[in-house]
């Protein structure tokens, strides 16, 4: 397998050159994220290591456009322990909770705010669609007596390509009940999708490490407005403890504050080497030669160019209205072809044959239908975009050499009949 010598200062490292990932995140990872993970294991309350932190904290606030008041934690877990840190030290049972649902995680965020006692109520949109505003207006003026504690909104959900919008949500959610606080799943947005936490009004943007952000999985992100994380001090005061222990903010608002403060702290052992690699992506983000407004000009691009790749190969979009496509991937139905039963698997396999690997559907009821392309990180911003275009021929290729082999099986079924 082909491999890149890097010179990391301390040792020599190989890169490998296997198969290009285009799902969804995990994403490429740029050679100085690779090399900052590559490094030996810091202590976690070493002068160096502590700066480290302490900026990650202030460069993932200005990723999301908020200010010092707001908190930011990065812990060790996936984007769905951002799910379950909203769930613990959120909601008390009984609290109500309107899920803006496009998709399968959606549903999953559901289940998670369940399992802490909420009532979720659910607006769903049809598939491939973003709920219209004027359902999500009036789920909240008929909310009653008992308006929700929280409104979720999955600003791109991963499984249909959508995308949300965030902004004229929260605007409808702070007029209509601006007790209801707002919760943004940025997972699959932040750093290829524009996010402003301040700007417009979010309480809580939840994300991972493995997708825009550019750095290896394993960290969840999250980040919680001023009065979210005085909402949650109340409820200490008044007796009620998180729902969780390792997820509790009890236990993780005085690490975080201290970290900010340039000063070691602990409850758990941090992922050294992986907060290691996500400064180093946040260095390029926030200070890299590419601004973060060029960088989502470069993600719209490649989406522009993967998206009219698959149209021209007979793919439709999952994702069907022209504002509610996400740039930093795409989902795209397989070719539908009188007399050929194509499959998702069916391009999979000669994508594959090229050295990529592109995902599957996650939606059960169509989910040998579609194939989903990722287009974010530093696939998009190195290289001068090479990876995307290799991904586009790969993808013309794929699709028309599936074709063939569905019709000579077609031919060759005919034949023996």
């Amino acid at each position: 397998m082909p491999t890149d010598s890097t010179d990391v200062g301390v040792t020599r490292f190989k890169i490998e050159k296997g198969l290009l990932s285009k799902i969804p995140g995990p994403v490429p990872l740029s050679p100085s994220v690779q090399r900052s993970l590559a490094l030996a294991p810091l202590s976690h309350v070493s002068p160096e290591f502590v700066k480290i932190f302490q900026e990650s904290l202030h460069m993932t606030r200005k990723v999301v456009h908020t200010n010092s008041s707001s908190t930011a934690f990065i812990l060790a877990g996936s984007g769905t322990f951002g799910w379950d840190q909203v769930g613990a030290n959120l909601i008390e049972t009984g609290d109500r909770v309107l899920v803006i649902h496009t998709g399968y995680f959606g549903e999953g965020f559901k289940d998670c705010l369940e399992t802490y006692g909420a009532k979720v109520d659910v607006v769903k949109s049809v598939l491939g669609g973003t709920v219209p505003i004027n359902e999500i207006e009036k789920a909240l003026r008929t909310a009653g007596s008992q308006p929700y504690k929280l409104v979720t909104i999955t600003h791109v959900d991963t499984s249909t390509g959508v995308l949300s919008d965030a902004r004229s949500i929260a605007a409808s959610v702070r007029r209509i009940s601006p007790s209801t606080l707002v919760v943004l799943d940025a997972v699959c947005s932040l750093a290829s999708e524009d996010v402003q936490m301040d700007a417009w009004g979010l309480d809580v943007v939840l994300s991972a490490s493995q997708k825009g952000l550019g750095a290896p999985p394993g960290l969840s992100i999250l980040v919680a407005s001023q009065r979210t994380v005085s909402g949650f001090e109340d409820r200490i005061k008044r007796g009620v403890k998180s729902g969780s222990y390792y997820s509790s903010w009890q236990k993780w608002l005085p690490i975080m504050r201290a970290y900010d403060q340039n000063k070691p702290a602990y409850f758990g052992t941090p992922a050294v080497n992986l907060v290691r690699a996500y400064h180093a992506s946040l260095l390029e983000i926030t200070d890299g030669p590419i601004t973060l407004p060029q960088r989502l000009a470069l993600h719209r691009a490649a989406s522009d160019l993967v998206k009219k790749a698959g149209e021209a190969l007979g793919m439709i979009q999952v994702a069907h209205e022209p504002n509610g496509r996400a740039h930093g991937m795409t989902a795209l139905y397989v070719p539908n072809i009188k007399g050929l039963s194509l499959t998702a698997a069916d391009i999979l396999a000669c994508v594959g044959k090229r050295g990529v690997v592109m995902a599957g559907g996650l939606v059960a009821e169509v989910k040998e239908k579609y194939i989903r392309i990722g287009h974010m990180g530093w696939s998009v911003v190195g290289g001068n975009g090479k990876d995307v275009q290799f991904v586009v021929k790969v993808l013309e290729e794929a699709v028309k050499e599936a074709i063939e082999i569905s019709r000579k099986k077609t031919s060759t079924v005919s034949a023996r009949l």
